[in-house]
Order: structure tokens, then sequence, then C-alpha cells
């Protein structure tokens, strides 16, 4: 069986002359990780002198062991002396129990494979019950390997000082601008609409964005990355085609080194293991991941417990540095609905877990074939974007904002009337009675205006006996600066 008894010997000896080492030993290794039971028990040993802040030495190790009757089993006190003197001076307790913790690896590997050729080969055996062995067991030994990266209870712990003034409480933009982001590093993007009204179109610039070959989409800024980890588990041949539209021969060496597809599903389910998304991204270098789309991921959307191991799988990322876009659909509507009708996040499909744990929601509202489609910001970061009259190039597989709809542009054409908060609404959302919601956002966009110099505002007055009179916003003439020689 794999061992070194020498670096167990070296550990427990280093833990024998300095107690504060124990510390440090007790991330790495585990009590079942000594292969001689002998150094277990010394090992239990010392983690209670150290609970009760006693001594550690020879003296008063003996003693808790004679105490637990123990001493004679693990060599006497002869042997101890002879493990605190297989700490070298100096030398490095944790570089030894790494070695300790390797080879408590293999044997746990290899146990493992034992367990799953018995099974394989028992008479009867059941294929279906084999492969849960080997996933269990192979989750096991994911579950191991993680816990000794820095010890499992201690790897994402920090004090309530550093928590506090260290985490990022402004979200820096991975899309949009400071303080109106569409996207922020730490929180998932999740692209929401139903199909043809161009979700994939604007994933796909965004992470051309991302690995550098383009820097805006939607007239907002892209930040960025490293390399683009793009799990197509939908129609992967269809999104092959959209992709060829918009790349040239000369972005080849960027596409191989920078993005890279996982085509079809996931190899497990992240039911069963929620940690799948980080390690694929480790295992492929990504700072980014996208999934195209949810339900392909997931399995039964409605199903609170999906949405809940989702989350987790998600967050797992995220906690990871890792970035996150998700695609995904919205419920089917009734005969009856309304398209000019704003989304809501009820209209997002599955469990609300799905959006609970999403930092920022967009909702891509339209049908397919829609000359122009609205993209509504229906969870924020920060400021809200949109909506966005959205018009897509399908033969070049671009985006833009349609700038007619502009509130500067529209409150420009108005000429000298001016539009009251309620006809901006009006122009924006296409809708006869909007909101009040819409007209409470075309006012602030109007008072942002005038308090940036480009209109005008005339106060109304209020209503009475005669009625009264909206307040209205008219654009203010371009201005230019005079040259002075």
């Amino acid at each position: 069986m794999p061992r070194n008894e020498a670096a167990e010997m070296a550990v427990l000896g280093a833990c024998i002359f300095q107690r504060d080492v124990i510390d440090q030993i007790r991330r790495i290794l585990e009590p079942g990780d000594f292969y001689r039971p002998a150094h277990t028990t010394v090992w239990h040993a010392l983690l209670e002198l150290h609970k009760r802040q006693a001594p550690t030495d020879p003296i008063a190790l003996g003693h808790e062991l004679q105490r637990s009757g123990d001493l004679n089993r693990v060599g006497g006190t002869s042997y101890l002396h002879t493990l605190a003197s297989a700490a070298a001076v100096g030398s490095g307790a944790a570089y030894y129990a790494e070695i300790v913790r390797q080879q408590a690896d293999l044997r746990a590997m290899q146990a493992m494979a034992v367990r799953v050729l018995q099974g394989a080969t028992a008479e009867g055996a059941d294929p279906a019950e084999v492969r849960t062995l080997l996933n269990t067991s192979l989750k096991e030994v994911a579950d191991r390997a993680r816990r000794s990266s820095g010890g499992r209870l201690q790897r994402y712990a920090v004090d309530g000082w550093a928590f506090v003034t260290e985490t990022a409480t402004d979200s820096e933009p991975v899309w949009g601008q400071p303080g109106k982001a569409a996207w922020a590093t730490g929180e998932s993007l999740m692209l929401v609409g139903p199909p043809g009204v161009g979700k994939s179109t604007i994933a796909q610039q965004v992470v051309l964005a991302r690995i550098g070959l383009i820097t805006q989409v939607l007239d907002m800024p892209v930040q960025e990355g490293e390399k683009v980890l793009y799990i197509a588990a939908d129609r992967p041949s269809q999104l092959a085609r959209a992709f060829s539209r918009i790349i040239r021969p000369v972005d080849e060496k960027i596409l191989r080194q920078r993005l890279v597809f996982w085509s079809g599903p996931l190899p497990a389910s992240l039911i069963a293991e929620p940690h799948l998304l980080a390690e694929l991204a480790a295992e492929h270098g990504a700072d980014t991941v996208v999934i195209d789309s949810l339900k392909d991921v997931v399995g039964k959307l409605t199903d609170d417990e999906a949405g809940l191991a989702y989350n987790n799988a998600r967050q797992q990322l995220l906690r990871d540095g890792v970035q996150l876009m998700e695609l995904h659909h919205q419920r089917k509507q009734g005969q009856d609905a309304s398209r000019s009708q704003r989304p809501v996040l009820d209209q997002v499909y599955g469990s609300a877990w799905f959006t609970a744990g999403a930092g920022s929601v967009l909702f891509v509202a339209g049908a397919a074939g829609d000359p122009i489609v609205q993209v509504h910001h229906l969870k924020t970061i920060n400021g809200e974007i949109g909506p966005l009259p959205v018009t897509h190039d399908h033969e070049r597989g671009t985006s833009r904002v349609e700038d007619h709809l502009d509130p500067l542009t529209l409150l420009r054409r108005a000429g000298t009337g001016g539009l009251t908060a309620r006809q901006l609404a009006e122009q924006i959302t296409g809708e006869a009675n909007p909101s009040q919601a819409d007209v409470a956002k075309a006012r602030r966009r109007l008072e942002t205006l005038a308090r940036s110099g480009h209109a005008a505002q005339e106060t109304g007055a209020g209503g009475g006996a005669g009625g009264g009179q909206a307040t209205r916003w008219t654009a203010t003439p371009s201005r230019h600066m005079a040259v002075v020689s």
C-alpha cells in the first residue's frame, strides 16, 4: 500500500516540538490519513492536548496516552522520543504533511478501484448499480481533493474586518458602465427570451469582446478577459454556423487559444455534482463560462431542488473568480398576452431559485422575425439599463441599439413643443398606456438630460377645477465653444 512512514514521523515530531504547528497540519491532514494506526492514535492525543492548550512534549504526550490506555500500544515512551527526534530542525512540517496526504489519496483511490472491480465482477452484477457505485466513489475522491486544498473549513473563511473592508461592494462591470452594469464581476448574467429574438447573437458578441476581438456590445463596453468556456449544450451545429458569420481567418490564433467549446450535454448532472462547473472552468483555464442553455444542463427546471442545486453550482463557480453568463427561456405566453406588455421576472421559466441567485437578468422581448426587439433589465445590479430597442443583423451576426428611440433624439424631434414624461414613455415602450414605472423612468431620464444641460424643464401646474398642466421638457439648442484668438 502507498505510504511514507518517515514523513508521518516527521509531521508528528514537528507537532511534538511546536504545539502551534498543529493548527497548520490539521488544515492538510485528516486523522485517517496516517498509514500506521499508532500514528493515528498519537495524532488524536496531540489534538486533545492542543484543544486544552496543554504542552505537547514527550512527557505531556506520554501522560495523555497513559491516561487513555494507549501508551503501550503506540510503542511506549521510547517511541515518543523517537518521533520527537524525527523532526529536523527548521524543516517544513507542511511539506511532509503533503507527502502523507498524497499517499493517503493513493490508498483511497486503490480502495475505490477495488470496490468498483468487485461490484463489476460479482455474479449477476447490474451495470446501472456499478455506474452509481463508480460515480459515488469518484465524488468521494473529488471531495478529498478539495478538502486537502488549504483545508475545507478554512479555505473560504475570512475575519469580519477583512470581509467588510476587502470584499468588493461596488461591482466592477464586466459589461456596462460603473453604476450601470449589465453584468458585473462575481455575479451571473442571465439572458432570457423566447426563441428567435437574438439571445445567442448577443451572447456571441459578448464572448468575442471577452477574448478581445471587439470592444462594445449594444453601445456598452465589455471588459476583456482571458479565456471563455462556452457550453454549447443546445444545438451546437447551429451555434457553430452562427459563429461562422462573425469570425475571420485572422482570428484563428485567438479563437484557438482563448475560446473553447463544450459540445452537447455535460458529463454528469449538476444535482449530483454541483462542483462540476467549477472543475470544468479550472480544467480549461477559463475565467468566463457561458451556458447555452439552462434547460440542457439542469433538467427539470420547475423543480425547486434542481434550482437550488444549480444555484449551488453557480455560486461555487463564481466563488472561484469565474464569470458566468446563462441563456434561458421564458414561460409560454397565452393567446391573450400582449406583446407590448413589459416583461417581469415571473415570465422567466422554471424555479424562482434561478433568478433569485442571478446577479443580473436581461430579457429580450419580441417574436422571431421582429425587426426590432426590446431588451429590458428585469433584475439590476445598480442602475437600470434600457429598455433598449435593438436590431439584429443576422447576416453579419451583429446587433445595434436603435438611436432613433434615444430620449434625447426623441426630445429634439419633438421641437419646441417638447415632451412630458408620459409622452416619452409612450414613444419608448410603444404602449398607449405605459405603466407608472415606465413613466417614472422616463421622468428620471428627462431630469438627467436637464441636469446635464441637454434639456430645459418647464414645471407644470397642479390640477383643480380647470385641470392641470404636466411638466414638459424641451431640447436645448446645440452649444458650441467660441474660440478666442
